[in-house]
C-alpha cells in the first residue's frame, strides 16, 4: 500500500507445499484465522497437495475427499478463495456449510433479538 498499490488489490497466499514441512502447513492450517484477520483476503491452495498424500498415504487420483475437507477447514479458518482442482465436489460443500452456518447464524439472532 505504502507503494502505491490499492488495498483491495492485495491478497495473502501462505503458499501451502511450497518449501515447508508438513507440521509447517499444518500449524499454518492452525492459524490461518489469525492470518485471515489481518484485513487482506487469504487465498489458499490445498488441493491435492504432497501433504495429502503423506499424511493418507494416497495418491494424487485419491486425495479428492481430504482436498475438500481442507477447502471447507480454510473456508471456515477465514480463506476468501480457495483454489482447487476438483470445483464442483468443493462447491457442494461449500454450500452445504454456508446453508448450515447461514441458519445457525439467523437461530442465534432470533434468540439474541
Amino acid at each position: 500500500v505504502d507503494a502505491g498499490m490499492p488495498a483491495d488489490a492485495l491478497l495473502v497466499d501462505p503458499g501451502f507445499g511450497f518449501g515447508k514441512t508438513i507440521e509447517h502447513n499444518l500449524q499454518l492450517l492452525r492459524d490461518l484465522d489469525r492470518i485471515a484477520m489481518m484485513g487482506v483476503p487469504v487465498l489458499v491452495g490445498l488441493s491435492r497437495k504432497s501433504m495429502i498424500g503423506a499424511l493418507l498415504d494416497r495418491p494424487v487420483d485419491e486425495r479428492l475427499h481430504a482436498s475438500v475437507a481442507l477447502a471447507l477447514l480454510a473456508a471456515q479458518k477465514g480463506a476468501a478463495i480457495v483454489r482447487v482442482h476438483d470445483v464442483g465436489p468443493t462447491v457442494d460443500a461449500l454450500r452445504i456449510w454456508e446453508a448450515v452456518d447461514r441458519r445457525e447464524s439467523d437461530r442465534e439472532r432470533n434468540i439474541d433479538g
